[in-house]
Parts: C-alpha cells; structure tokens; sequence
C-alpha cells in the first residue's frame, strides 16, 4: 500500500506541479504527517522533491525530471480500451484520436499485454443508446465540444418547452445521458449565471463567439450532473393517482420508470386478480398518455381530471375505429 502511494504521489507532483501537504493528504485520505514521512523517503530514494515555504508553497519536483515508473498494469491497459468509447467519440468528432490513442497504446504494451488488451476490446461492446431509440441527430456536437474544450462562447437558437429562445452560453461540459447528449452551460449575462441544463438536439442553430471565458473556479461536472438529476427526478412528480391494476398491468406499469417499477414490485392481486396502487405523475396530459399504454389492463380510479382525459381520449378512439 505505502509503494503504491509513494509512485502514485511522484506521479502527481509529475502531472499537477506542486502541491501541498494538505492536498496531498486529501488525495490518497492519509495524515498530513504521513505525507511528510512519505516525501522524506520519496527524497531518500533519489527522486529530486523540494519543498517551497510560504502561504503559496508546497512540495514539486525539480525542473525537467521525468519518472519512467508509468508502467501500465494489465487491469489499467484494459480499461483504458473498455473506455474508448468510439460511439460517443465519433459524434463529439474525436474517432480518429481515440484509434490513434488506442493503436499507441498497444504499441506501447509488451506482447503479452498487447494480446489482454486486443482481447477485451474484442469481447466486450459498449452501446450507450437504449432499445427502440436512435443517437441524437446532434449535427453540430462537435463544434460545441471544441468551445467546451477551448473556453469559447456560444451563441445558439434553441428550442425549449417556451419555444424558440436565443441564448449566448458559457459551455462547460457534455454529458450523455441514456444515448441523449446535454450540454451544461451557463447565461453569459444576466443576475441568474448559474449552469443549466440544454438538450443537444434542441440547439436549431450555433454560432462560435470570439469571446472566451473563465470557467467557474472548482466546478465539477460529475457532481454537478449528479445533483441536477437528483434534483430533476424528486420535483418532476407533481402528484399522484390511483389505479386498479391486473398482473399484466403491473408489468406494464414497471416500463414507466424507475419509481413506478418500484411500486409495481411491491403490489399484490387480490382473489380478482387486481390491485389498487398509488403512482406518481408528472401532470395529468403526461399521465393520460403514459396510462393508454396499459390497455384495458388498468383502470385510473383518480384523480377526477385524469379519469375523464382517459375516458375523453377511450371515446375518441372508439369513434375513429368504429
């Protein structure tokens, strides 16, 4: 374990420059005193660590010194071809480094490694985009993953829930989402500057700005998207309603996400083969249309409104197909 630390603490100082005990001790989750004592063996054993005093100090390695202990074990080679991702790598417009990035590295390996590697990347496929569905038609991805990369400003037509709106974005960060791109960017100007959420395909025209612009200090895209989704699936469910359901209308309801499969699970017909179960809804237009995919194999018993949209919408399919 302490080997371990010591070559990744020699890595850090070679990628990051310098860096304080204190980072140091919340990086690998040790004693700040533990640090000291693994510096003071790291300088022992040749490798050329100096300390700077001060509020701005730390401790960074000498100028031009390279270690060569960045070995790939076969585990980190594997992942490193289990991550390629060419998929998501094509639409941001990035194939072709990923190939080169992956024939280096295995010209790189010695034979044996080589063999693992090719070998993982033969048997397993990553395929983000769920059944039935198709990628986003997200045509101008690439551009926005180069101002994300470059810092640049975006100006965009974008078609939200309101209608078209134009915005000039701060772009911050991609993320695929259950084969759907987002972009996390925030308002240019304006009071309210935090980061929102935008749909890929959503974006109807994109233009680069000559501005670039200062990211956020210590924003952190993972666990901004983890607290946005959160966030978005406890205040989607305004409400909720009441159905009576048969055996096959609860495997039907366990399709309608993750909460209503959470109910289905737990419900039990009764000696008529029904139940009554309790589910959440978005709103009532949403619900009718989620509820016709159960058939007759469901009756919404309330609310009110959402008992006569289904019933309007029963009547008018009865008149089209009669």
């Amino acid at each position: 374990m302490r080997a371990s630390r010591l070559l990744s603490i020699l890595l850090l100082l070679q990628t990051r420059g310098r860096m304080t005990a204190e980072a140091l001790a919340a990086e690998f989750e040790v004693s700040v005193r533990t640090v000291y004592r693994d510096i003071d063996q790291l300088s022992a054993a040749g490798a050329p660590v100096y300390a700077d005093r001060g509020r701005a100090g730390g401790f960074q390695l000498m100028d031009g010194y390279r270690t060569r202990l960045t070995g790939l074990t076969d585990a980190e080679a594997e992942t490193l071809f289990l991550g390629g991702l060419s998929g998501p790598a094509a639409q941001m417009g990035f194939s072709g480094a990923v190939t080169t990035m992956q024939l280096k590295l295995l010209a790189a390996l010695p034979p044996e490694r080589q063999a693992a590697a090719e070998r993982l990347a033969g048997r397993f496929h990553l395929d983000p985009v769920g059944w039935y569905q198709n990628p986003d038609e997200a045509e101008r991805l690439p551009a926005i993953a180069q101002a994300v990369w470059n810092s640049r400003r975006i100006v965009v037509r974008y078609e939200s829930w309101k209608g078209e709106v134009a915005r000039t974005l701060e772009p911050l960060g991609l993320i695929l989402k259950g084969g759907l791109w987002y972009l996390a960017a925030r308002p240019a100007e304006g009071r309210r500057r935090e980061p929102r959420t935008y749909r890929v395909s959503n974006i109807l025209q994109l233009t680069l700005a000559e501005q670039t612009f200062e990211r956020p200090a210590g924003f952190d895209l993972a666990a901004w998207w983890a607290e946005t989704s959160r966030r978005f699936e406890a205040e989607i469910f305004t409400g909720t309603a009441t159905l009576r359901v048969t055996t096959e209308g609860l495997r039907r309801l366990a399709r309608l996400g993750t909460e209503r499969a959470r109910i289905a699970a737990g419900a039990r017909p009764g000696a008529d083969g029904r139940v009554e179960v309790v589910v959440p809804i978005e709103s009532v237009e949403h619900a009718a249309i989620d509820f016709l995919r159960l058939g007759p194999e469901a009756e919404v018993l309330a609310p009110p409104e959402l008992r006569t949209a289904m019933s309007a919408t029963a009547r008018r399919l009865a008149a089209l197909y009669a």
